[in-house]
């Protein structure tokens, strides 16, 4: 495709951020309505995980897959049947009459959720130059970057004045409207055919499904310590048997000289630890304000909104941020920055005034945004058309994985920290951020592993042009 018609397509970088925002939403939205869904259902809200758990594990497992399935039979194509599998499995969510069916129509969803961002994102990459990946992932990002933090809001909204059920009943309108702008501006890439990697699929699906799991029954000590460590282990075992298989294999599932791209290797582990810390907030945060501080639910949801405003407006100021201060400085020192914003909640109380809990709240939100976008970027823009389908279900998958994980993570230190005798509730959440910050600033060292001149050719052209 020349240069001129992936210009064109101005359609297209709306079509991804359709589907992050669907992916996005649909990941927090489920958490406040939890208890009326198992009231309609007539089972317990601790018996409710597994609606989560069953949707999240199905993306972890099949993002790896998405990538093949573009490459064969073309992106445009994947992409709506994706579209149509997370619509017609959200409208049978909202038809459930127990939980044993809430949770198959949640795998078909997560099937569809598992397909739909990263072959968007894919044909991002095929349709546009290098030169012009920053401000068209900048503009895909942001309804990402919002729709974790609406979530919880409009769970709690839909909740409260209408029913659970239309907590899935919204993607309804937007799958319908993004099938037909698909069916209009999504270009239909495919590569030569290459026969695909069972073996591979299966022993890398199986470590990422079992290491998350691992981790979270670890958190949530609902087994044996040592049976969650096995689990662990397993996983691991079940990795290093993907590498040896992926070695010797002619076209594996994931190409393992795809981390001999350095921007790439770097961008990849960034990735996963850097967002152990910001992934926690969304979680901690309406937490702290309802257990620590009495605030109400909704009113708890609505206090994360700054961080969304935040993310929009730094979304403007990212190209320039990089043209002053390059990939490697700027992640370095942004990084730190979080770090610091995280821990200093260790600082809020409830008699603080509601600006000085909304304000860092704010900050952080634009240094999320800068550090989002910068990683994207600089873990893509060095791939080539041939790796760039494999690249990008990693990035996926990295993502999707750092995301549970830095929830089950701060969710077992704040339970380390209710064990210690004589603190209060309040304090036991000021030292599960200190921590998760302490994390996050030690996470800065991966982004040292850059070189000053990265992804500086990418922004000279951009400029250029």
């Amino acid at each position: 495709m020349t240069e001129k018609k992936a210009r064109s397509m101005a359609g297209l970088p709306w079509i991804a951020a359709m589907a992050f925002f669907m992916q996005a939403l649909d990941a927090t939205i489920l958490n406040t309505a939890l208890p009326a869904i198992a009231q309609s259902l007539n089972r317990s809200p601790l018996a409710m995980q597994s609606a989560i758990i069953s949707y999240t594990l199905t993306v972890a497992m099949l993002i790896p897959v998405s990538g093949w399935l573009a490459d064969r039979f073309g992106t445009r194509r994947v992409f709506m049947v994706a579209v149509s599998l997370f619509t017609l499995g959200s409208l049978a969510c909202a038809l459930s009459n127990s939980l044993l069916e809430l949770v198959v129509f949640r795998v078909i969803q997560g099937i569809g959720g598992a397909m739909m961002m990263p072959v968007a994102r894919l044909a991002l990459l095929r349709a546009y130059p290098r030169s012009e990946l920053l401000p068209v992932l900048n503009f895909v990002t942001m309804p990402g970057l919002v729709g974790p933090i609406l979530g919880p809001v409009l769970g709690g909204i839909l909740v409260t004045w209408a029913t659970w059920h239309w907590i899935f009943l919204i993607n309804i309108p937007i799958g319908v409207a993004g099938l037909i702008y698909a069916r209009k501006y999504m270009p239909n890439f495919t590569t030569p055919r290459r026969r695909f990697d069972t073996t591979g699929f299966l022993l890398f699906g199986l470590s990422l499904v079992l290491f998350s799991s691992g981790v979270e029954l670890f958190g949530e000590k609902i087994v044996s310590t040592w049976l969650a460590l096995a689990i662990v282990a397993i996983s691991l075992t079940l990795l290093a048997a993907y590498i040896f298989h992926a070695r010797r294999h002619p076209t594996p599932l994931i190409a393992l000289p795809l981390f001999r791209t350095r921007t790439f290797s770097v961008g990849i582990a960034g990735n996963l630890a850097t967002r152990l810390g910001t992934g926690c907030v969304p979680f901690l945060m309406p937490l702290m304000l309802q257990v620590g501080f009495g605030y109400p639910a909704i009113i708890a949801g609505c206090m994360m909104a700054p961080t969304a405003v935040g993310s929009i407006i730094a979304k403007s100021t990212v190209t320039q941020v990089l043209n002053w201060f390059g990939y490697r400085k700027t992640l370095v020192g942004i990084t730190l920055f979080i770090g610091l914003m995280i821990a200093q909640f260790s600082l809020q109380t409830p008699s603080m005034p509601v600006w000085m809990l909304i304000l860092p709240l704010f900050v952080l939100g634009m240094a999320m945004s800068t550090q989002f976008t910068s990683m994207n970027t600089i873990t893509l823009a060095d791939l080539t058309d041939e790796n760039a389908s494999s690249g990008n279900s990693v990035l996926a998958v990295t993502q999707q994985l750092s995301i549970s994980l830095g929830v089950a993570i701060s969710a077992a230190v704040l339970r380390f920290y209710e064990g210690i005798d004589g603190t209060n509730t309040v304090e036991q959440f000021h030292y599960t951020f200190i921590t998760m910050g302490a994390i996050t600033i030690v996470s800065a060292v991966m982004f040292m592993l850059l070189k000053p001149k990265d992804g500086r050719n990418m922004i000279k052209e951009r400029h250029k042009r």
